[in-house]
């Protein structure tokens, strides 16, 4: 009785042995996760194509997902743990918040999912490598700027980006630091954080303008706040009278340098830092030993050297070649 039992249901547990073949093959290609800080800023779609470009390199895959907005540091711990419970090979990850994401960090780390942090630091060292830009060096570009157009003296207001975010802070510190140090005559009279939002860094610009009419020059220190400094000189009248200098690029961006409304920007290449992110993985699963630290310099791009060939390959990658 039990060995035609067992023969009468043959064919129904072949047919389940069958349909479940699709589920238990391995993947084509590894596949490794990139988490951004957002997705709304242009910064961000640029991220996405160099990470792109060295996975079409290294015959891998990459899943992209992150926050609608930049502060939301609750959803992005949400997709890191969810990429870890997938058993991705990697996950190249650019923390929204230094504190917020170390547990998300440590949980990689003990699934055994090596993890190199991108863009902004975590307080933690539990990743395999971190590519950046020398963001402090950024900020002292921008006030070296701003103090060269404003004949070192004046008054000044910061936009800043958001608290917790590491490399906006190290922009934000340097340059700071540097007008502390080099030009003592200029004040900083205004800094307020902008939350990686367009029409809150407008309308904190907006508040900055009526306390203080006597302001000549205005340091934003992302792409957000960039956009919402110069929306506020604009609308209140006052390109010329009161300089920009912005951090990071974007169409909008380099409209308003061609014209004259902004007097420089210091440009990052987040094309070269996700690939570079996504190549230490990559290397660190081949058995090779990845730098620990890649240091990417920052750039200034004023309306004097915009046209230049090497400018305008950092400013216009190829992003659909990779995003298509």
């Amino acid at each position: 009785m039990a060995i035609g039992f067992r023969t009468q249901h043959w064919p129904v547990i072949l047919l389940a042995f069958v349909l479940a073949l699709p589920a238990c093959r391995r993947r084509e290609q590894p596949l490794y996760a990139v988490v951004p800080k957002g997705q709304s800023n242009a910064f961000w779609q640029t991220v996405h194509a160099g990470a792109a470009a060295e996975a079409r390199e290294a015959k891998v895959d990459i899943d992209w997902n992150g926050p609608a907005l930049e502060s939301d540091f609750t959803r992005q711990v949400e997709i890191v743990d969810d990429f870890i419970n997938r058993h991705v090979e990697g996950i190249e990850l650019a923390p929204n918040d230094r504190e917020a994401l170390v547990p998300a960090i440590h949980r990689a780390h003990l699934a055994g999912i090596p993890l190199t942090v991108i863009d902004s630091g975590a307080n933690t060292d539990e990743y395999v490598s971190f590519v950046a830009t020398d963001n402090y060096g950024g900020g002292v570009l921008g006030a070296r700027r701003l103090g060269e157009i404003l004949g070192k003296r004046g008054n000044v207001a910061l936009i800043a980006n958001a608290p917790g975010s590491a490399s906006t802070l190290e922009r934000e510190k340097g340059f700071k630091d540097t007008l502390a140090k080099e030009f003592p005559d200029i004040k900083l009279v205004a800094w307020q954080y902008g939350m990686a939002e367009y029409a809150h860094s407008l309308s904190v610009t907006e508040d900055i303008l009526t306390a203080h009419p006597e302001l000549n020059g205005v340091f934003a220190s992302n792409e957000s706040s960039a956009v919402g400094a110069i929306q506020g000189v604009k609308a209140r009248g006052l390109v010329g009278k009161v300089k920009v200098v912005g951090f990071d690029s974007s169409p909008a961006l380099l409209d308003n340098l061609r014209s004259g409304a902004i007097d420089a920007l210091v440009v990052q290449d987040p094309f070269r830092m996700a690939y570079e992110g996504l190549k230490t993985l990559v290397d660190y699963r081949a058995g090779r030993k990845p730098p620990r630290e890649i240091d990417l310099p920052p750039t200034l791009v004023t309306h004097d050297n915009l046209s230049e060939p090497k400018i305008q390959q950092l400013l216009n990658p190829d992003l659909q070649k990779y995003l298509k």
